[in-house]
């Protein structure tokens, strides 16, 4: 039988991941506690409606720090050990040991809960103020109470810090988005790829009740899961494998209210930044935010949770502490087992009043890919960072000169022709640029953006970018990506707090045809090394649908439904934040 309590130490079930930004802490709790659980649990909102939830806490009788996840995923199997993509709100058995209680709540209209699912609204940033202050009054909490989780878990953490419920201490929100828009349609472009089988798994899970997931199969499941030479396998489990699995689920039955309502509200009813995403938009309540917040994300995810790190960074200006770690690859894996001993360290500080030495050093820790080193800075971007320009050339080079003047050209085929070509002279439906082999390291931490110069056939189109590692042997690691739909190109400077430009995307404003239009395509933060002998390469088409396009983690995007052949002029550029 797997041991009964996670961690690190002889005897106990190891978690996968890495546990902590590259440093030692102290004085963090011990294991000194067996585990009780309570399931089904009602949780009373103001409006009469009840959440559902699971308690794990210890056994010996007390008032013990609460950490609450809350989120639409089934709360009952969150502790089962798979490699689901939904599994995001950490291993009880790691916590409660170490004198926590983690409750595990599923948000209105989910798992067995009252209400409609509302995702990402008003009413469910009031309910996570209720559900805090619940966990706060019961007779084993000590009053102080935390949230924990990432992804979803993360974005209620936040709903909830906004609101400022009194009992709330502590959030520790990695990978949040706090823009449902910038996640779900990317510059214009839906992520369908990703909200299709998402919102299906929601619906199809949710009409279950807890005894689909609690019987004697599950927990014979969670016992093979979780015997170490299994468990060890999903520790490199990625956004890719994630999406497969829940497209595996759209064959499943689910009810058409709310998730088919809401799917149409996100990709056909409201395609700009209109009131229904404002209302679901975090970004301009952060200021609310009055509690120490840990954020953090991997580099990889790039089509979801990367974009919504430093934009919370900047945000939270009346936070008393903020403290953000960036992964490295894998560094979010499911199920979450992951940085663990961080949040340990982070909750023992702000709910046990321990000194653990979590606030010593600079604020931001970040995981740097291809020099495989972790690094501190102060700020973001990082001291030393300056801009270097890279032209799009006609020969698909790219380089600091731009050489003779001149132009290439893709097609991209509307909808239902996706794929089809007419000849073997049509254009490629994807271009790449190519620099020549470096020859010293080049790193680069910020914000990137393309500024393309670009005529159309057709008064929309896409524009999706992709910034490649090229190694010498040829293959080709996926850094970073960016996106725009041509006819939502405003760019907003006056509302970036991080010097990023930012695309409010509320208005459609057609492409003038045979016109060349300048287009600003910020690409998502990242950092990474690019070695010696290593080449970068710029990879841009106006489709991504086709399996031979490369995608970040797999997501793909709905085509904006028209043809046309796209001339990018050699005047464009590649802008690099490098550090020198």
């Amino acid at each position: 039988m797997p041991p009964a309590v996670a961690g690190f130490e002889p005897g106990q079930r190891r978690l996968n991941g890495h546990q902590t930004t590259g440093r030692e802490y102290r004085n963090l709790s011990v294991a000194a506690f067996d585990m009780d659980s309570e399931f089904d649990v009602p949780v009373p909102m103001r409006d009469g409606i009840e959440l559902r939830s699971d308690i794990y806490r210890p056994a010996a009788s007390g008032r013990y720090p609460v950490l609450v996840s809350a989120s639409p995923y089934p709360r009952q199997i969150q502790n089962l050990g798979a490699p689901l993509g939904f599994i995001e709100a950490g291993a009880s058995d790691y916590f409660v040991p170490r004198g926590y209680v983690h409750v595990i709540v599923n948000v209105r209209g989910t798992g067995g809960s009252g209400g409609t699912f509302g995702f990402f609204d008003a009413q469910e940033r009031q309910d996570m103020y209720d559900l805090v202050e619940w966990a706060g009054r019961q007779p084993w909490s000590d009053g102080n109470v935390g949230m924990v989780g990432i992804s979803y878990f993360a974005m209620t953490q936040l709903e909830a810090a906004v609101e400022q419920p009194p009992s709330l201490k502590a959030i520790f929100p990695v990978a949040a988005s706090i823009d449902l828009y910038e996640a779900a349609v990317h510059n214009g472009l839906a992520s369908t790829h990703f909200l299709t089988p998402y919102l299906s798994m929601i619906g199809m899970t949710s009409a279950h009740e807890s005894g689909f997931f609690r019987n004697r199969i599950v927990d014979a499941a969670r016992y093979l899961l979780k015997t170490p030479a299994i468990h060890k396998h999903f520790e490199t489990t990625n956004g890719e494998a994630a999406i497969a699995g829940l497209k595996g689920l759209l064959k499943l039955h689910h009810a058409p209210h709310p998730w088919d309502d809401l799917w149409r509200a996100c990709v056909v009813e409201h395609q700009t930044r209109d009131a229904w995403w404002e209302a679901r938009s975090l970004v301009p309540l952060l200021e609310r935010v009055k509690v120490p917040v840990y954020l953090g994300c991997d580099w990889d995810n790039v089509p979801m949770h990367l974009p919504s790190t430093f934009r919370a960074w900047h945000g939270l200006t009346n936070s008393p502490a903020v403290r953000v770690a960036m992964l490295g690859e894998h560094g979010l894996a499911w199920p979450w087992e992951s940085l663990h001993i961080e949040a340990l360290a982070w909750f023992d500080h702000w709910l046990k009043g321990r000194d653990t030495g979590i606030l010593e050093g600079d604020p931001i820790r970040y995981y740097m890919p291809g020099a495989d080193e972790w690094r501190t800075a102060a700020a973001w971007p990082p001291k030393g960072t300056g801009h270097e320009w890279l032209a799009l050339r006609a020969d698909g080079v790219l380089d600091v000169e731009e050489g003779p003047e001149g132009c290439r050209q893709l097609i991209a085929f509307g909808h239902g022709l996706s794929g089809h070509r007419t000849s073997v002279a049509d254009p490629a439906t994807s271009l790449v640029w190519h620099s020549a082999p470096l020859e010293n390291d080049v790193d680069v931490a910020g914000d990137a953006e393309v500024r393309l110069e670009a005529t159309s056939t057709a008064p929309d189109t896409a524009w999706i970018v992709m910034l490649q590692d090229v190694d010498p042997s040829g293959v080709a690691t996926n850094v970073t990506a960016g996106y725009l739909r041509a006819s939502l190109r405003e760019v907003d400077e006056a509302a970036s707090r991080d010097g990023s430009p930012v695309l409010p995307c509320k208005q459609f404003e057609a492409v003038p045809i045979g016109t060349q239009v300048q287009y600003r395509i910020p690409l998502v933060v990242t950092a990474r090394r690019f070695r010696a002998g290593h080449r970068l390469r710029l990879l841009i088409t106006s489709d991504d649908q086709d399996a031979d396009v490369p995608a970040m983690l797999g997501f793909r995007h709905a085509s904006v439904g028209t043809s046309s052949v796209n001339t990018i002029a050699s005047s464009s550029r590649l802008l690099l934040p490098v550090l020198r």
